[in-house]
């Protein structure tokens, strides 16, 4: 640690505090991923898997949470003056199971995180070959993300900075952060790449999925330069690190709800759209333009699962396909005289 460093003891108590700010909005953005998947539904409807991801997350930011307050009071309240070394040495035993049980927390909060924008990925491409380099990522940072605080359990000296155990975190860092830039590339272009070819088949269509793509990149963006953040401050061995860690649990939350609550807004608006076209009279509706026959907007919204288009070269008039790519929260089909390939 340099000299200009954070102290140990302020580092901890400044890491819960920006947690519990975080932890607070993300329980905002909660309600709003809960009110987006089930806004206009009935039971039956509701995407049950995107809930529990929801709900699970949420799950671990608070036991996280709770975990980081008895350290603090045990370090500040209950045992620094008992505990060999003070405060100072129980905030460095990695071996500690207020130590090692967040971080097992974390790992699983990781996984899960990463996971979900992996399913996102495969869900838009549909092609297991193309995973295969995300999922081998995704593998790594679970064999490392828990061989962290396994390797904590053991450690009895050295703090977490020790040799042994650098190996595994600056391993586990790595390997998520590239897990989630690679991924998250990967659902942008491939999002980018079915607006742009369905905005060139429908003249004059406004793009439904530019929204959804920036939110991605996003939340994407968020999560990469705050995982970069903690490997920086790691390599240095700076203190820093328990600061930006701590607070990356609720960020994996507040990253996943954006992209929900984002989709979910997009689905009343068109849903808003169909119901007022649905009171449109005869002469003005866009039924009954001819153009509208023809190329007909990327807008039909259905029980929570997103689709995208992905057109390609077109072939006998006669001829009505429909292609879906699907991704949770909407749904949108296209149905033309072309044939569609995914």
């Amino acid at each position: 640690m340099s000299t200009n460093d954070i102290p140990l003891d302020k580092a901890e108590l400044l890491a819960v505090v920006l947690e519990a700010f975080l932890y607070g909005f993300s329980l905002f953005m909660f309600g709003g991923t809960i009110w987006a998947l089930s806004s206009q539904r009935s039971t039956l409807q509701v995407n049950r898997k995107m809930l529990a991801v929801a709900c699970s997350l949420l799950l671990f930011s608070t036991v996280h949470l709770v975990i980081d307050i008895i350290r603090v009071m045990e370090g500040f309240i209950l045992l620094p003056s008992t505990y060999p070394g003070g405060r100072i040495s129980y905030f460095s035993d990695v071996s500690h199971w207020t130590f090692v049980a967040k971080n097992y927390v974390y790992a699983a909060q990781t996984l899960l995180g990463d996971g979900v924008v992996l399913y996102r990925c495969y869900a838009v491409w549909q092609s297991k070959l193309v995973m295969i380099l995300p999922a081998l990522l995704w593998c790594a940072v679970g064999v490392t993300g828990f061989s962290c605080p396994y390797t904590e359990s053991l450690t009895k000296q050295g703090g977490v900075f020790e040799e042994s155990l650098s190996r595994w975190i600056t391993s586990f860092w790595t390997s998520s952060l590239a897990t989630n830039i690679v991924t998250t590339l990967m659902l942008a272009y491939r999002i980018w790449y079915v607006d742009r070819n369905a905005t060139n088949l429908c003249d004059h269509r406004k793009s439904e999925l530019r929204p959804i793509l920036l939110i991605i990149i996003d939340a994407g963006t968020i999560y990469s330069l705050t995982l970069f953040a903690a490997l920086i401050c790691y390599v240095n061995k700076s203190n820093g690190q328990i600061v930006v860690v701590d607070m990356i649990m609720p960020i994996i939350s507040i990253t996943f709800y954006m992209v929900i609550i984002r989709v979910g807004l997009a689905n009343r608006a068109n849903h808003l759209v169909h119901t007022n076209l649905g009171h449109t009279s005869p002469g003005n509706s866009l039924v009954g333009d001819r153009r509208s026959r023809v190329h007909p907007p990327l807008n039909k919204l259905d029980d929570g699962h997103h689709s995208w288009m992905s057109p390609t070269s077109p072939v006998s008039s006669k001829q009505n396909r429909q292609s879906e790519v699907r991704f949770d929260g909407i749904k949108e089909e296209v149905s033309q005289s072309s044939s569609v390939n995914v």
